[in-house]
């Protein structure tokens, strides 16, 4: 019989893939290579190059680009395979403990809400507040596979001031993300493309107001709808917060190296240099593709790392790790 702990090595594994590929789409530009949901141009199986004059004539606003549906579609059926395989370990937790498991439940209504926003997504031609819940949806979802995974780790001792700046570095963190998706949604990444500032007389455009509502009334919002003003300011916001979270993360690293966690301080140290690195050479080299990819899935993986030493962390005078 499989056990639980085998379904969450591969819900794990299939997440992670998912979350790479849900960034592979959004990076390529094929977050609306499908006009449809669940299916793509009325089908579930991938539409064909030959099939384009036929699907011009039914679908005249959204010509086939075979590549970009293609994309679409394996991060569906990437998407969809999670979702079985949660829906497994929903019950073969609930045969083992015989009453409803919290966790595996939680898990199963996260990734029911992440297919419904997949769904908004595509229904509402790529909303960046939609597109960005859906990032934070996936990464709590995998956030979440870990927590479940390394509950039997042991614990860090700890006193009551190192767990109230591993919740503040947690906090930076998750709100750097948000504005890494927001940034992300709006297609701002490139809005600033020197370091470390911004070009030009950047700090006498900038547009809080513009960069932070929420737009609507708009039929499609691929590529973007805000000004340039706008874009530079939510860019100016994602590398501000970027500072913000690193001092949060190296005061928080620190204060774990004088408990004796040194492993669980150099592999967020780590983590955390390599997604500064990442950044810059997002700047530096104008947004390559796998460097962008790595520069989600360092992300997530990140806030994995803080979120199951935040997890660790307790008061009494146990073992140093």
């Amino acid at each position: 019989m499989i056990r639980t702990g085998t379904l969450l090595i591969l819900a794990i594994g299939l997440a992670t893939l998912v979350i790479g590929l849900g960034a592979y789409t959004r990076l390529t530009d094929a977050g609306l290579g499908c006009p449809d949901w669940p299916g793509c141009y009325g089908k579930l199986t991938l539409p064909h190059s030959e099939e384009a004059p036929r699907l011009a004539l039914s679908h005249p606003e959204r010509p086939l680009e075979p590549h970009k549906a293609r994309n679409e579609m394996i991060h569906r059926y990437a998407a969809g395979s999670l979702g079985m395989l949660l829906l497994m370990l929903f019950v073969v937790s609930w045969r083992e403990a015989r009453r409803l498991p919290p966790l595996p439940t939680c898990l199963l209504l996260l990734v029911v809400g992440q297919a419904l926003l997949g769904m908004l997504t595509v229904t509402a031609a790529l909303h960046p507040l939609i597109v960005m819940g859906h990032l934070l949806g996936g990464f709590a979802l995998l956030t979440l596979l870990w927590l479940s995974l390394t509950r039997s780790l042991s614990p860090l001792a700890a006193p009551p001031w190192l767990k109230r700046l591993g919740a503040l570095a947690l906090l930076a963190l998750l709100l750097q993300i948000a504005l890494g998706g927001w940034t992300s949604a709006n297609y701002a990444a490139m809005a600033c493309s020197e370091l470390p500032l911004c070009q030009g007389e950047w700090h006498q455009q900038l547009s809080l107001t513009e960069a932070f509502h929420l737009p609507l009334g708009h039929a499609s919002y691929e590529f973007g709808v805000l000004g340039r003003e706008a874009r530079q300011t939510i860019h100016i916001g994602h590398r501000l917060g970027a500072l913000l979270a690193t001092l949060a993360l190296l005061g928080f690293s620190l204060g774990l190296l004088s408990q004796g966690a040194r492993a669980s301080a150099a592999l967020i140290l780590a983590l955390l240099l390599c997604q500064l690195l990442l950044g810059i050479a997002n700047v530096v080299f104008i947004l390559p593709l796998p460097n962008a990819l790595a520069h989600n899935l360092v992300a997530v993986h990140l806030l994995i790392a803080t979120a199951v030493t935040c997890r660790r962390l307790t008061s009494f005078p146990l073992r140093r790790s």
